[in-house]
């Protein structure tokens, strides 16, 4: 409930402006409302009992035709029971007025004129409330209250007086528009605060923003510091501008949502387009930006950390293209928050992101909008220009006499639930036990969501039972995805990009828009490579990171791109997008008429097969760690090192180059150094040392082997039987196990 200190004072003298509600023998309830109405006080009493109380304000809901208190600070306390049937303007026009709109409206909400003046009876219903409601005849209340917001509570039994064919159910807590059960377009005069900050050390984002433990984030203006950091850095394009605010739904992502919010209402900004709930893929988020043209967005994510009280939250800012910040803005926000002396909050400011609708506010004599949209409407329509459904359905439910293939998507608890349940099982009319875990867990159902073959075990276990012929699994967030073929045959992320950029005929937005170039994170197996030079393209080699593709793609030099750490997408949205991929792979069998493992050993027979496999050492010791990168950077320098040979179970290889991968943007000339430090071989094989930027605490040290082998009966060998040597060769140069005590690592891919 509202207190509201700029309304008129003058006294009300004329009782005869007033009109009681309906008789008694009108109201739909009459025999059990007769004497609850006959105990009320007169509206004289009423009017009396309010001049009592200047600068009063409720702190609570009533509960119709109850007796329980409702206390007025510093005053006497007024009942429900002791209120009249509410000094009201024109209630028999507003009853039959609103009665015939809509026989759905609930509700009042008491509104105290703290200035001595009424209490008034208003409905959700503003344009009629605009129309009907008359303050001595002298200005509509709508005016008097600058279009304020008005919270609705109340009961259909007593209250509104709806349609006699549809009895109230009991109190109501709601917010309505127009009588549909959408938030109201509010406007609630509301004045922003400026409060005192320190630093706080370690706010520099990584590869996809700032990740810390839950905790970190719940530290007093921790958030907030590096929420304005964020909205200071936009400088010029912030004030009047719109930005999207949503994130995967872990622990801590609502409050935060409460926090931005606030914070950009503070700091300017027009209006928030929020997902309900909070809840919005960092695809969607992406495609939301680009679609409203948007000057960016704030996602709350971690992506593929776990979630929960004792686990891991981050924030990320995604700039207008709708793709990660760069580093030029990332840096700078970085600056910021080693400086920041205070930030700008509106405290006072409540939005309710449970229900989809618009919300208005004044803010410092400003007008602000918060609208909360569908979470995947925007998204899926995107994906159905994309995508020819139609045949996927065909392909799901059997077409041209071939068999219905059946398919296992699982969510891991994340933010694509919701997106797999619309797309999948209502889009495409999988049967429901073709997706599990799809209900958003805000600690993931205490599981690791990222998808691979130890995270995702649940999945390879399913798979591996021959019930499905097409498995695939999202991370936290929505934007990293698996595939799995029959029997949990399995397709390493460097083959599904390569797969993907050799088979756009099968996707009808490649076949309109045609393909610009390809591109690949440092990392990634270079399988995309041999698929850009038999199709004469540009192949582009960027650092770790998605925000590294957008100039690329903004520039039209580019169309598809991967990273190993199983993330995959295209110019459609410029972030990895995790149930594209899906749909990709599924339009490929739909329109090659094959499976998941022909379709690779076909590429294979093509191009040839670069064996490649990813080994992670989390959570170590970051001391050791940076003293082991440093070591093998030092080797970059040292020319004794180039033709040395390095044997292990009867495999010799020679190196040919170390160095520590550097890049320079063709679009814009930006540098990034030190990205990771590579081990080339004079046959074409080579390992990659980095250390992640994606973890929230210690050191995940990421280590990449990679070999190209051209004999077919090589093709169907097992990734590890062939890539060991190589494997041991690069623990023994880096000295892993002897500096971070890890003898095994992590997880393997």
């Amino acid at each position: 409930m509202y207190a509201l200190n700029n309304l008129p004072k003058e006294e009300i003298n004329n009782d005869e402006e007033y009109r009681l509600p309906p008789p008694i023998d009108q109201h739909p309830h009459q025999q059990q409302n007769q004497e609850d109405r006959q105990e009320r006080p007169d509206v004289a009493k009423a009017k009396e009992n309010y001049t009592q109380t200047e600068e009063a304000s409720f702190s609570g809901r009533h509960t119709c035709h109850q007796t329980t208190p409702v206390p007025i600070p510093g005053h006497h306390e007024i009942t429900r029971r002791n209120i009249p049937a509410y000094i009201i303007a024109d209630l028999n026009a507003r009853h039959r007025s609103l009665g015939q709109h809509n026989n759905n409206l609930m509700g009042i909400e008491v509104i105290n004129f703290i200035h001595r003046d009424i209490i008034t009876h208003l409905g959700p219903d503003f344009d009629t409330f605009e129309r009907k409601v008359k303050i001595k005849g002298w200005r509509s209340l709508a005016q008097a209250f600058g279009r304020q917001q008005l919270i609705v509570s109340g009961c259909r039994k007593c209250c509104l007086w709806p349609r006699q064919s549809q009895p109230g159910r009991g109190r109501t807590d709601t917010r309505l528009q127009g009588g549909h059960g959408v938030a109201p377009s509010i406007n609630m005069a509301l004045t922003s605060v400026t409060k005192s900050t320190k630093p706080f050390d370690g706010q520099k984002p990584g590869t996809s923003g700032l990740r810390k433990a839950v905790k970190v984030f719940q530290q007093p203006n921790y958030t907030e510091n590096f929420v304005q950091c964020i909205l200071s850095a936009m400088e010029g394009a912030l004030p009047g501008c719109t930005l999207v605010v949503g994130g995967d739904g872990r622990y801590f992502g609502k409050q935060a949502v409460d926090i931005i919010v606030k914070m950009c209402a503070a700091n300017g900004v027009r209006k928030c387009l929020v997902g309900q709930n909070g809840i919005l893929s960092t695809p969607c988020v992406s495609c939301i930006i680009r679609k409203y043209k948007t000057a960016g967005g704030i996602v709350l994510t971690a992506s593929h950390n776990p979630g929960g009280p004792d686990a891991d939250f981050g924030i990320k800012f995604n700039i207008s293209n709708g793709g990660p910040a760069p580093d030029g803005v990332t840096n700078k926000i970085y600056s910021l928050t080693q400086s920041l002396a205070e930030y700008k909050i509106c405290p006072d400011l409540k939005c309710d992101i449970a229900t989809i609708g618009t919300q208005e506010f004044q803010v410092d004599g400003k007008p602000f909008t918060v609208e909360v949209v569908d979470s995947v409407a925007d998204y899926v329509a995107y994906m159905k220009e994309i995508f020819d459904f139609n045949a996927i359905k065909g392909l799901l439910h059997g077409a041209d006499g071939n068999p219905p293939l059946k398919v296992l998507i699982n969510a891991m608890h994340g933010v694509t639930g919701p997106y797999v349940r619309r797309i999948f099982l209502e889009e495409l009319g999988a049967s429901p036990d073709s997706a599990v875990n799809i209900v958003p867990l805000e600690d993931f159902g205490g599981h690791h969501p990222d998808p691979n073959l130890t995270y995702a075990a649940d999945l390879v276990k399913a798979m591996k039972e021959g019930e499905f012929g097409f498995g695939a699994a999202f991370d936290g967030d929505g934007d990293r995805n698996m595939i799995l073929g029959y029997k949990a045959f399995f397709v390493t992320p460097s083959d599904s990009v390569a797969v993907i950029a050799d088979n756009t005929d099968c996707i009808p937005y490649f076949k309109k828009n045609g393909v610009k170039g390809l591109a690949r994170s440092m990392p990634t197996g270079c399988a995309i490579d041999r698929v850009a030079a038999k199709k004469g393209m540009e192949i582009f080699e960027v650092p770790t990171g998605w925000k590294y593709f957008g100039n690329l793609m903004d520039a039209g030099r580019l169309s598809i791109c991967g990273e190993e750490s199983f993330g995959t997408g295209s110019d459609h949205i410029r972030e990895k997008d995790g149930i594209w991929a899906v749909l990709a792979w599924l339009s490929i069998l739909a329109v090659r008429k094959t499976t998941v493992e022909k379709v690779l050993l076909n590429h294979w027979q093509t191009y040839g097969r670069n064996f490649f496999t990813r080994y992670d050492y989390e959570n170590c010791e970051s001391d050791p760690c940076n003293a082991m990168m440093a070591a093998l950077d030092a080797m970059s320098g040292d020319a004794a090192m180039v033709g040395k040979e390095l044997s292990h179970g009867g495999k010799t290889y020679k190196i040919a180059k170390i160095d520590n991968f550097e890049y320079t943007d063709p679009i814009d000339g930006a540098v990034a150094k030190k990205q990771g430090v590579r081990i080339l071989m004079s046959d074409g094989s080579r390992a990659v040392m980095r250390l992640s930027g994606t973890g929230s605490s210690g050191a995940t040290v990421r280590m990449y082997i990679e070999s190209y082998e051209s004999d077919p009966s090589t093709y169907t060998k097992d990734a590890q039987e062939v890539l060991k040597p190589l494997v041991e060769i690069t623990i023994n140069l880096s000295q892993l196990r002897e500096r971070t005590g890890r003898q095994e690592p992590t997880v393997i891919t």
